[in-house]
């Protein structure tokens, strides 16, 4: 096969079987943001308990989304998605033309279900991580490649302040040797998602004693 047919064949499938689309967003268990908690106050506010307000789309969220499609009439699959939304907020969906907002759920969504597995010097799979082989695996699952350490991926990306950290963001801080040497996710709500030493793999408030004392920065890769 001649470079220019390579080259051709590569064209056509960017750009005919990868097109460009309009992502519709679609809100459902293991989802935080804020999003989620004009749901959450708006499932209160009709009398469906999705309890508290706090961005975090729980069992209890999509339990309260479940009632309220039932008591409408529509598939009770406990996912905010286009009609459920226009009939619970009165307004259509929100669109994302680059899936740059589906993308981040997605990495939020795979790091959350490995919750709970424990640390390996040097692990990069699911039988055992340590902090950057952790970040590196979840953002390989939605095909974002990212170097192997803590250090190499704080040269990466946009740098972002404190006060403008989103969900998604890579999050920095100087733990057993100075500079970035160790990393996880930002969440969202103060939080974070990273591979501990002690716990494995946790969610942490990012300004706990521990880690507010540690924190250096953070990166924007999506």
């Amino acid at each position: 096969m001649g470079k220019v047919f390579r080259v051709f064949v590569l064209f056509l499938l960017v750009f005919c079987v990868f097109p460009i689309t309009y992502a519709f967003a679609a809100y459902q268990q293991g989802d935080m943001g804020p999003e989620v908690s004009e749901i959450q106050s708006k499932l209160n506010e009709f009398g469906y308990d999705a309890g508290a307000v706090d961005g975090n789309f729980g069992s209890k969220t999509t339990a309260a989304v479940r009632s309220f499609q039932r008591d409408r009439g529509i598939e009770d699959d406990g996912i905010v998605g286009s009609q459920t939304y226009r009939l619970l907020m009165g307004r259509d969906i929100p669109v994302s033309r680059d899936g740059s907002t589906v993308m981040t759920r997605r990495v939020i969504q795979t790091a959350l279900g490995y919750t709970g597995v424990p640390y390996r010097f040097g692990g990069t799979s699911p039988s055992g991580f340590d902090c950057s082989g952790f970040v590196q695996f979840v953002f390989a699952q939605s095909g974002v490649y990212l170097p192997r350490t803590a250090d190499e991926d704080f040269s990466r990306g946009q740098a972002v302040s404190y006060s403008r950290l989103q969900p998604g963001d890579l999050v920095f801080f100087s733990t057993y040797a100075p500079g970035p040497s160790h990393v996880g996710i930002y969440l969202g709500n103060g939080s974070f998602i990273s591979a501990t030493t002690s716990r494995g793999v946790v969610v942490d408030p990012l300004g706990s004693g521990y880690w507010g004392a540690r924190y250096i920065g953070a990166r924007r890769v999506l």
